[in-house]
Parts: structure tokens; C-alpha cells; sequence
């Protein structure tokens, strides 16, 4: 698998392009605005974007959906079901605030805990991760993990919004992710990548 970074929206959240170099199957994780400079990548390289996944409803994730799905209609937009109501509902997706649109997103694909779907080889794999948010969830593949924003390199997600609990978000981190192989790269929603082996000895948090 192939991945890229843009950072994208006002927050400036990490949005990840996914590829199976083979097939040219690809995917998005949490576009958080539209990148140009993205869709000359897909175009450059001839990728098919098959779905754009959120990793949860927070607007910095969710503000490039719309233009996004404009530019790759046959892409299918997945999210976990615990986190409908708030990508539906603008006053909790704090879209407004955060860049300046309301944002109201009713994906086609609602997954749960250990659902499975393929990008080309790929097998995306999605484990369930409150705390964060209450739908919050990371996508797991052979050797990375998107954490969005569940575990940052040497430090974990804020757990003070609506919905969020520290303890569940240390209990998701403990009990999902840190039974991962120590190599797996960690592509998180901000800041830069990590493993999660660094993250077991090195982050305060945990």
C-alpha cells in the first residue's frame, strides 16, 4: 500500500490517500477541505477512488467531503454507525465553526466493530475507538493503522468535546491498538506519523 499526506482545512488535518499500486485502487481518510494538489495526484497516477472514510464526524475531518464526492462520484462514503447522528446534525459536527460551512453528511456505508472492505489487495479493517467522539473509529490494514484522532505520536486525542471520555479513549487505545504488531506505522489526523511500538514506551498518556 501507498500512502500520502495533504494537509488540508483550516485546522489543517492530516487527509490520507491510500493506493493500491497493483490494482490502482485507492481511498480517502478525513478530508478536512478539498486539496487540488490531491486530485492532481489521483489524476497523475491514475487511481480510482472507490470510497472516502471518516475516521469520525468532527468538522475539521469532514469540511472537502462534499467537493470531494462533486469530483469522484462513484466513491462511497463510509463512517462508523455510531457516528450518524453527528455527521448528519451541523450543531454537532461543529462544521460552522470549524470552517465556516454547514456540513450535514449521511454516508452510504455505516461499518462496526471488525467490518471488513477491500481497496483492490487491501483490506481496510475498522475496530471501533470512543473517546474522542462516541463513533470514533481507526481503519487497520496489514502494517498501518489511521488513527485519526484517537492517538497522535506521543500524545491522544482531546476528550472534552461532546461525546468524548478519557477513560473509554485510553481503554480504545490500550485494547485496540496497542495489540498491534510494534511495526505498524501510525497515520494519524494531526501531527506526524509514528509507530505503535514508540507509542508504547514514549507517549505520557498511556
Amino acid at each position: 500500500m501507498l500512502v500520502y499526506n495533504m494537509m488540508t482545512g483550516p485546522l489543517m488535518v492530516n487527509t490520507y490517500l491510500g493506493a493500491d499500486p497493483e490494482t490502482k485502487k485507492a481511498f480517502i481518510v478525513d478530508p478536512g477541505g478539498y486539496s487540488r494538489e490531491m486530485v492532481d495526484l489521483i489524476a497523475e497516477e491514475g487511481y480510482e477512488i472507490l470510497y472516502i472514510i471518516l475516521t469520525h464526524g468532527h468538522g475539521d475531518h469532514i469540511c472537502g467531503v462534499e467537493k470531494f464526492m462533486e469530483t469522484y462520484p462513484q466513491a462511497k462514503l463510509v463512517a462508523a454507525k455510531a457516528e450518524e447522528e453527528m455527521l448528519a446534525d451541523p450543531r454537532l459536527n461543529m462544521s460552522t465553526m470549524t470552517c465556516g460551512m454547514t456540513v450535514s453528511l449521511h454516508p452510504h456505508i455505516l461499518v462496526e466493530e471488525g467490518d471488513t472492505i477491500d481497496v483492490g489487495d487491501i483490506e481496510l479493517r475498522f475496530v471501533m475507538t470512543p473517546g474522542h467522539t462516541k463513533g470514533g473509529m481507526c481503519i487497520i490494514t496489514e502494517k498501518a493503522v489511521f488513527s485519526g484522532d484517537t492517538l497522535f505520536n506521543a500524545s491522544i486525542g482531546r476528550t472534552d468535546f461532546p461525546g468524548g471520555s478519557y477513560e473509554e479513549l485510553l481503554d480504545s487505545i490500550r485494547t485496540k491498538l496497542f495489540v498491534l504488531p510494534d511495526d505498524t506505522d501510525v497515520y494519524p489526523g494531526h501531527m506526524g506519523p509514528t509507530s505503535i511500538g514508540f507509542e508504547k514506551k514514549n507517549n505520557p498518556f498511556l
